[in-house]
């Protein structure tokens, strides 16, 4: 009988995957494909940019309740019809939209209205809210959303340095970062707009990875104690990479078709929000796979490698 535990042999582990080829020995593939992604974005992002939307940049929000019922693709194609762009959120029975869009002066704000009322519906003017949006918001959101992120970096290094070991947390971090440089460079070059929710997508996609990550962390730490005389790192991590294989593939697949069900029917509110996590996602799992691990591994080589201090340095001094 096979074995399919934890104590199973590598070559155990190779014929229970019809699919199997080593992952481990050729991370220099795996880095070489990430840096392809990562440093364009990069680059857009110092020559472009970011697309940044209303709320950071200000704009005008406006309330509006139809007589009747509307779509949010009625309404965003009347928007693009006068020159105008923006996230409509429907409430109430979808008789109520919440517009934002770029700052409007009274021409274009009549513009934009009449459009609505010829094309969508009818509406009484003397009901729409109109607030001004400036762009603090959205700064004070970004910052405090990059101190979450420094806050919990530093909790997962000091958390996974005492489950495992501190290189095991350098890697888990860097895999980290590999999907936000990822993720914010391929929005940069697509030029997608960036708003609020992204922030928060961001911060999604780093719970994600990390619990990912850990999970065959986990399984390294465990196979590590069982290694023979004569055995391979680079092969126990792959074996264990291998083991959490299954576990790795099935969670990023059921989360993926949830996402892409709400990028499809979520509406224009929520699109932003779901493409970032539909990339982030993806490239969290890629990470925690073809990664992380790798990263490990490289770490470990090169500690490895190192002379230690005293050997034939105090030899060379005693002569």
């Amino acid at each position: 009988m096979t074995k399919t535990g934890h104590s199973a042999t590598y070559e155990e582990v190779q014929k229970l995957h019809p699919l199997y080829f080593n992952i481990v020995r050729r991370r220099f593939w795996w880095f070489a494909i990430s840096l392809l992604i990562i440093i364009p974005g990069i680059i857009s992002l110092f020559l472009q940019g970011l697309n940044l939307g209303i709320d950071y940049t200000g704009g005008t929000m406006l309330d509006i309740t139809f007589n009747k019922a509307v779509t949010q693709s009625a309404i965003s194609d009347t928007m693009k019809s006068v020159g105008l762009e923006g996230p409509v959120q429907l409430s109430n029975g979808e008789t109520t939209a919440l517009i934002r869009t770029e700052a409007l002066e009274e021409d274009k704000r009549s513009e934009l209205l009449n459009a609505l009322e010829t094309k969508v519906g009818a509406f009484d003017k003397a009901s729409i809210k109109e607030d001004k949006v400036g762009p603090a918001m959205g700064q004070e959101l970004t910052r405090n959303a990059i101190y979450a992120l420094i806050i919990a970096m530093g909790m997962m290094i000091l958390y996974i340095t005492i489950r495992f070991q501190f290189v095991f947390a350098i890697s888990a971090i860097l895999a980290l970062l590999h999907d936000v440089f990822v993720v914010v460079g391929v929005f940069s070059l697509f030029r997608w707009e960036i708003d609020a929710t992204f922030v928060a997508a961001i911060l999604t996609i780093v719970g994600y990875s990390i619990n990912d990550t850990v999970i065959i962390f986990d399984r390294i730490r465990e196979n590590e104690p069982k290694m023979r005389r004569g055995d391979s790192y680079e092969d126990m991590v792959d074996k264990s990479v291998w083991q959490t294989m299954r576990r790795s593939v099935n969670t990023v697949i059921t989360v993926l078709i949830s996402l892409f069900a709400v990028f499809i029917l979520g509406g224009e509110s929520t699109r932003m929000f779901s493409l970032a996590m539909l990339i982030g996602v993806f490239c969290g799992a890629y990470s925690s796979i073809f990664i992380a691990s790798q990263i490990l591994v490289e770490i470990k080589r090169h500690m490895k490698k190192k002379p230690r201090s005293g050997g034939k340095v105090a030899q060379a001094t005693t002569k």
